[in-house]
């Protein structure tokens, strides 16, 4: 799958240099150059006008309330300048699918987990791990997705499907992970990483790429942001 926005072509070049540094890391299950995926912010000038709001932005969506702390898919943490060979378990989920422009991914997405949260806490079930976001049929204009939340177990019965949210489980198998610390509108630079990283190891992937939200997702600038990006090879 090609994030078609995030994903530009790299040169023969690019993936070789990438291919170079990753051969001479000496001890990690699979190993990568190190992840540019943060800038230094801009100097602010009080004399500059203030960015315009879209007319068309998404409604800003509730802040999720602070709860216990959730563990990720896989619990050891990832080093933010290697790939890990992961195995991800299949676990039962809250899911609900949708579709964004990708300049409205940050809001549609928080929106998302926002509603899969009050949905949960209607019929009593208890979020078990950290909102992960599958994304799908991408292109230039926007991508499809399926927002999850794990819980600890299937209800019994299971619910059926209302208001778009339906119960599953999240995708499992072995999986690449690449992890970006840093704001959302930074995270092209962990893409093109991982585009590279695949293409001098000559890894075919699926058409899917996860995001796990290590930290909440409130902000599309908040440089404290913590995303795990899953690619399961074929």
């Amino acid at each position: 799958m090609t994030r078609h926005r995030l994903l530009p072509l790299v040169s023969l070049a690019a993936a070789l240099a990438v291919s170079s540094a990753l051969a001479q890391e000496p001890a990690s299950p699979a190993t990568s150059s190190p992840l540019p995926t943060t800038t230094a912010p801009d100097p602010v000038n009080p004399d500059a006008p203030s960015r315009p709001v879209p007319t068309q932005a998404l409604p800003a969506a509730p802040a999720l309330t602070p709860g216990p702390s959730r563990p990720t898919l896989v619990e050891t943490p990832g080093d933010a300048n290697d790939v890990d060979e992961v195995s991800l378990p299949p676990k039962p989920a809250a899911i609900l699918a949708g579709r964004a422009s990708w300049e409205e991914a940050v809001p549609a997405l928080k929106a998302a987990f926002v509603k899969i949260e009050e949905a949960l806490a209607k019929d009593g079930i208890t979020p078990a791990g950290r909102p992960l976001a599958v994304f799908a049929k991408t292109d230039d204009d926007g991508f499809q997705f399926e927002a999850m939340i794990p819980i600890a177990s299937m209800p019994n019965p299971k619910p059926a499907e209302t208001g778009g949210l339906r119960f599953g489980t999240t995708p499992s198998g072995k999986a690449l992970r690449f992890p970006h610390k840093g704001s959302y509108d930074e995270i092209d630079g962990t893409y093109e990483t991982l585009t590279a990283y695949l293409d001098a190891k000559d890894v075919v992937v699926q058409d899917r790429f996860i995001e796990e939200y290590v930290t909440d997702l409130n902000d599309k600038a908040d440089e404290k942001l913590d995303v795990n990006i899953y690619a399961l090879p074929k």
